[in-house]
């Protein structure tokens, strides 16, 4: 057939989260999507006088010479797919969205071409699984024909249309449309990144918009601890307005990203916030005002600070989620962020708590990494930090429970920080500084990673590096369950490296926030006793030693492997100035 223009009705059609069906089975959704097509659609389409242009995978173009019978069409696909579904699981439900348009066309024998059908197919984006959006044209050309009811949606720009389509939803009964299932959440966090929506009046911005919402889901998909949804499912709702609640369910997810983008001048307001599916609840927001000089420069860096900002945000959110259910109705994930919760809290109490609740985590999925790993660091910290484990008998352990995890998950960078932070342990620094580097490279935003790595500079002689690092940690997540231990590390890093009045007021500010944790008690005494403060110097002596006897035993009066006999030495000589003798 030769090219040739002509006035067409164009229908086109694909599968709502066909991504997730075929991940979740895929020869399965295969087969019946191909009896769909052959059993329903492709005789409807006979029957109602028009031709299939392409099947596309997981969707098909149709062209009709009559818009009256491209709506009847559609209607009775929706129809015959939800009679035909109707004893399918939700998690496994086939639904098309159909979009129609009218107008003139590049006719081929196996395609069509041309404005009218991009249009076509933003409607088909726009249209709720198992409904069916039209143009303006269309409705007006059929509304007095047949008896559908239309919702007017309004004026909506769409990509890569150059003006706002009208949109019309058909609702010929209440039997039509299928609502998105609810989808079984993942067993860890997931999130959906909306497409941004452009605020302004210039369209090229629409770019932009989109560019920072498809850096933002590559950046979280590097977190191997979240489920992302993929663009192709999450950009299905650009343009639409819809509940979250409804987002979340259709998506299975149950964390939102949404923002908007509005350009004024030379400048441009990208707003961003983190909404909890379930309950509607926002969780973070923040507003970015930038000068627009490199597009390019000014994307990349707000899909960072975005990404830097949601993640430690969800994982909070996940630990009050987890403390909110009953004991008997956890599962890995949740045990697992329950033990996190109860690591978060310097007690002997609370640390075996949480070590009970990493050992359910691995019974409850004995694949699961981050049991292991979690039952890895909170040993650590009950010997290092609370004498309630042999030191020993913990870094053995805990080493062949981190590499445990490694195993399970060899690209988990949150199993390889937990094998850093139980080699820095053993005084291994060079190979916690390995560790921690492999964890970076496939994570280069995880928190805990340059937590790891700055510890190890610290504790190896390079304590400058060292802070930076973890300064950085501290601002990637600011909600860290040992954020006691990062401050701790800052004021040691200081005291390292001569800096005895930081070191002070760095002491004081994680005593001010953890009265009850001992270690900078005993950086505040060797600081003031370095600067000759010998009076503040004893005082903070004598809490030092009230606040945890043993634990001051281990530190002072022995040497813990991880710590330099030469920055050992020079933590004696500040508290020998403060008046202690040993």
């Amino acid at each position: 057939m030769p090219s040739t223009r002509r006035l067409a009705a164009i229908l086109a059609a694909d599968v709502a989260g066909y991504s997730r069906l075929m991940g979740a089975d895929e020869e399965g959704t295969h087969e019946r999507l191909k009896a769909h097509l052959g059993q329903l659609v492709e005789p409807k389409i006979k029957e109602h006088r028009g031709r299939t242009v392409k099947n596309t995978g997981d969707g098909f173009l149709s062209e009709f010479a009559s818009v009256v019978d491209a709506v009847r069409c559609a209607v009775e696909i929706q129809r015959g797919m939800t009679e035909r579904e109707r004893d399918i699981p939700d998690e496994r439900h086939i639904a098309f969205r159909i979009g129609i348009n009218l107008g003139d066309v590049i006719i081929e024998e196996h395609d069509i071409f041309g404005d009218r059908v991009n249009v076509a197919a933003r409607l088909e984006a726009l249209a709720e699984p198992g409904g069916i959006c039209v143009s303006g044209v269309v409705h007006d050309q059929v509304r007095d024909k047949l008896d559908f009811a239309f919702e007017d949606e309004g004026e909506q720009w769409v990509k890569n249309i150059a003006r706002p389509v009208h949109v019309w939803r058909i609702r010929p009964s209440a039997a039509l449309t299928v609502p998105a299932p609810a989808l079984l959440l993942p067993d860890k966090p997931s999130i959906a990144v909306l497409p941004f929506t452009n605020m302004s009046s210039d369209p090229e911005q629409e770019f932009l918009a989109d560019g920072i919402a498809e850096d933002i889901i590559t950046a979280l998909s590097r977190y191997t601890s979240l489920f992302v949804i993929a663009r192709n499912s999450s950009f299905t709702y650009k343009g639409r307005t819809v509940d979250v609640k409804d987002m979340g369910r259709g998506l299975g997810v149950r964390y939102v990203l949404e923002g908007s983008l509005r350009k004024a001048g030379s400048r441009i307001r990208v707003t961003a916030q983190l909404v909890e599916a379930e309950t509607g609840k926002h969780l973070w927001a923040e507003r970015y005002d930038r000068n627009l000089t490199d597009i390019f420069a000014v994307q990349d860096e707000i899909a960072d600070k975005v990404t830097i900002a949601v993640f430690p945000a969800i994982a909070n959110a996940e630990r009050q989620h987890a403390m909110r259910k009953p004991p008997g109705n956890l599962g890995a994930w949740a045990a697992y962020q329950r033990g996190l919760w109860h690591m978060s809290s310097f007690s002997a109490k609370d640390n075996a708590t949480a070590q009970r609740c990493f050992e359910q985590a691995i019974d409850l999925d004995p694949h699961f990494a981050g049991g292991y790993w979690g039952l890895a660091w909170a040993r650590l910290h009950a010997a290092a930090g609370l004498q309630t484990r042999d030191l020993t008998e913990a870094q053995n352990s805990s080493e062949a429970l981190a590499r445990k995890a490694v195993t399970l998950g060899g690209a988990d960078p949150e199993a390889r920080s937990c094998v850093a932070f139980a080699l820095l342990m053993r005084g291994d620094h060079e190979g916690a500084l390995t560790e921690a580097d492999k964890a970076i490279a496939l994570s280069p935003n995880l928190a805990v990673a340059h937590g790891e790595r700055g510890a190890a500079l610290i504790f190896s002689g390079r304590p400058r590096e060292g802070v930076a690092a973890v300064h950085h940690c501290v601002r990637l997540d600011p909600y860290d369950p040992l954020l006691r231990v990062r401050l701790l590390h800052i004021t040691t890093s200081l005291y390292f490296s001569g800096e005895y009045t930081a070191a002070v007021e760095a002491a004081k500010q994680v005593i001010r926030a953890f009265p009850n944790f001992p270690p900078p008690y005993r950086w505040l005494t060797a600081a003031l006793g370095q600067l000759g403060r010998i009076e503040d110097a004893r005082e903070a002596l004598n809490k030092a030693i009230a606040v945890a006897p043993a634990s001051f035993d281990i530190y002072i009066r022995k040497r813990v492997p991880w710590m330099r006999p030469e920055d050992h030495v020079h933590m004696l000589e500040g508290m020998r100035k403060a008046g202690l003798e040993c």
